[in-house]
């Protein structure tokens, strides 16, 4: 509204200078007051707000909080400890702050969270030992006999029974089992493993 157009029973908009009659007045409860303060000093809390969050929707969260932090403890400003503004920018920067540190705590918590879902081991050298062993088992392979070998491959390799590798090779089951049954320890030995 024009203020040389008000008439002389609208109130005047009360002076920056006079932010500390106004909480004065919210404090007792006066929404008027309340109203022009919020006018008078949100620019300035948003400003502050938005220099410590850095983040321009963030900033007017946090300062509808701090507006409203304002309203419920203005009754406790008390004019002999300071200024209105400065106790209403003080505000505004402790909650500004509070945001900045949850904001960061809860980003700590969830880089945490994460790298404790990483697997403890090495990758690389994981491969690299999946490879070694797979060497060795197909070195291993090589010096058991085509028909232990035929006989591995089809039951380990190609999920075979005992029945179906006998199938596959033509032979009697006991043969089938005997022979891998010595392919096995022969496998055994040259891998190392103990029984």
């Amino acid at each position: 509204m024009n203020r040389s157009r008000r008439s002389a029973a609208e109130p005047a908009e009360a002076p920056r200078d006079d932010v500390a009659a106004l909480l004065t007045q919210a404090g007792r409860g006066d929404d008027t007051a309340f109203e022009n303060l919020y006018d008078a000093v949100s620019p300035r809390v948003y400003g502050l707000v938005l220099r410590v969050v850095r983040d321009p929707a963030q900033a007017e969260e946090v300062t509808q909080e701090v507006l409203v932090e304002i309203w419920r403890t203005s009754p406790r400003f008390d004019p002999a400890r300071g200024s209105a503004s400065n106790w209403i920018l003080t505000l505004a920067h402790r909650r500004a702050v509070d945001w900045v540190r949850s904001t960061q705590a809860a980003a700590a918590r969830d880089h945490r969270d994460a790298s404790a879902q990483t697997p403890d081991y090495d990758v690389v050298a994981e491969t690299v030992d999946g490879r070694l062993e797979r060497q060795q088992v197909l070195r291993c392979l090589r010096g058991l006999t085509d028909v232990q070998r035929e006989a591995i491959e089809l039951a380990y390799y190609g999920g075979r029974s005992y029945r179906e590798v006998a199938e596959s090779l033509d032979l009697p089951l006991p043969t089938v089992k005997t022979r891998m049954r010595d392919a096995l320890i022969r496998l055994r030995d040259c891998l190392g493993v103990s029984r």
